[in-house]
């Protein structure tokens, strides 16, 4: 299933927003509990890398890059977030994503993607690993989520075109 990969606008955040919800229920995906709002995810996201996947017209995916720092220094370090619906997981979707992901971040010169994967959370371990990010640590009890101490990996990709 080849989708279309288009640029993420506003009218798209309500299915964006059912998408991130879907991943927040799962209790793998993020120590969020709730969506942050259209407002809130734009303040914290990098407008030229956002993504969506459609298939019929239907957004079934999405991902997009955040800062991990406001510091001049760290300007091409960006952290992952990459999402798909339910139903249509486990068919390359989040592949095709990630390598537009990582075109677009290479395009806005970014030199580093990060990301931080609950242990539990196999599969997205090895889609990263898949698009040549590396484990660079652990973080033991990092937060906790519903009450629970979440452990996380830390995985990183350094641009083979940008350095």
């Amino acid at each position: 299933m080849k989708p279309e990969i288009a640029e993420m606008v506003p009218a798209d955040w309500p299915e964006v927003e059912r998408i991130y919800l879907e991943g927040i229920e799962t209790g793998l995906a993020t120590f969020e509990t709730q969506s942050p709002g259209w407002e809130n995810w734009d303040a914290g996201h990098i407008q030229e890398c956002r993504l969506v996947a459609k298939v019929n017209g239907q957004i079934v995916g999405w991902a997009a890059l955040s800062p991990v720092s406001m510091r001049q220094v760290y300007k091409g370090v960006a952290e992952v977030s990459i999402y798909v619906k339910n139903d249509f997981k486990g068919k390359g979707l989040g592949k095709v994503l990630f390598q537009e992901l990582i075109v677009a971040a290479e395009s806005e010169g970014l030199w580093t993607l990060q990301s931080s994967v609950f242990r539990e959370n196999v599969a997205t371990i090895a889609l990263h690993k898949c698009m040549g990010f590396r484990e660079i640590g652990y973080r033991e009890k990092v937060g906790q989520l519903h009450g629970i101490w979440r452990d996380t990996v830390l995985l990183e990709r350094r641009s083979k075109t940008v350095v």
